[in-house]
């Protein structure tokens, strides 16, 4: 007996993703939130949610922002708001599995209290790598579009050297650019500094900003103050990449008149296809049985 899947809501990315799921045998897809779509997907269903029968599901996969946090899903592609209840998910298999990219309080409550198994891909590290390289090459777009000067000898300064961190280090390097990266852990300012880049200790990132060029955070927290921004040159920009709200006082940055872009969704935005066929692979394991279900 094949699998069916309900792809719930989805920006640009869903759609290369929906044609990677399309090639699998065995498998029924079902389309919620994509009735403004003009083009057709030969051989799937497009429905309303109240049409699903959940009972009957074997995946369901979110948007990568999940829900809001009162359970609403407002699709990309459709007028009409989706309201995932805790009532819903308790009719689902209890062998289900509930995809998102990113998850809060509500939809992680609902899917424990129920039982059902919420799957989280961007806190998968195969997943935070691979989209690591369409966050860079968006970033560095922004860049280029928000300032009248080379990154090659540019100041570049990076906050956090996680998956994300590195990349964008090592992207803006091979540009040129001056690239000094700010971190906590001192075995990750210890590879900062083998990789030929200036550390700077977390503390200092304050004292460290007056000579920076292009400020870019990756760290989800607030960590680019008032205290780090009053000290950046008047023609700096800030490029936060950290998840909705950001980790800038942005507010401060406007009244001193630097530029601060909170740059969301970047893979989905830059290269969504790309970023599709990479939860695609991710998910496919799972349905060909080389993740562990």
């Amino acid at each position: 007996m094949g699998n069916l899947i309900a792809v719930i809501g989805g920006d640009a990315r869903y759609l290369e993703l929906i044609q990677q799921l399309q090639k699998l045998e065995d498998t029924t897809i079902c389309l919620i939130g994509f009735d403004k779509l003009n083009q057709g997907y030969t051989g799937l269903k497009q429905m309303d949610f109240s049409e699903l029968d959940p009972k009957k599901l074997d995946m369901v996969i979110l948007p990568v922002t999940g829900t809001d946090d009162t359970g609403i899903i407002e699709p990309v592609f459709s007028d009409q708001p989706i309201y995932l209840t805790k009532d819903w998910v308790q009719q689902l298999k209890s062998s289900v599995l509930i995809f998102t990219g990113i998850t809060n309080d509500y939809l992680t409550s609902i899917t424990r209290d129920t039982n059902r198994r919420l799957i989280t891909l961007f806190d998968r590290d195969d997943i935070a790598v691979y989209n690591s390289i369409p966050t860079a090459e968006g970033t560095i777009m922004m860049v280029i579009e928000h300032t009248d000067f080379t990154i090659h000898s540019a100041n570049v300064l990076v906050v956090g050297f996680g998956r994300v961190g590195k990349t964008i280090a090592n992207k803006f390097a091979a540009l040129g650019a001056n690239v000094s990266v700010c971190a906590r852990k001192t075995e990750d300012l210890a590879r900062v500094s083998e990789m030929g880049y200036e550390a700077i200790l977390f503390d200092q990132l304050s004292s460290s900003t007056s000579s920076c060029d292009i400020l870019i955070n990756t760290i989800p927290a607030p960590v680019i103050t008032k205290e780090a921004i009053q000290y950046l040159p008047s023609h700096g920009l800030i490029i936060d990449l950290a998840s909705k709200p950001g980790g800038t006082d942005f507010e401060y940055a406007e009244q001193r008149g630097i530029q601060a872009i909170l740059a969301k969704s970047l893979p989905g935005i830059v290269a969504p296809k790309t970023a599709g066929r990479i939860l695609a692979d991710v998910i496919k394991q799972f349905l060909t049985g080389k993740e562990e279900k």
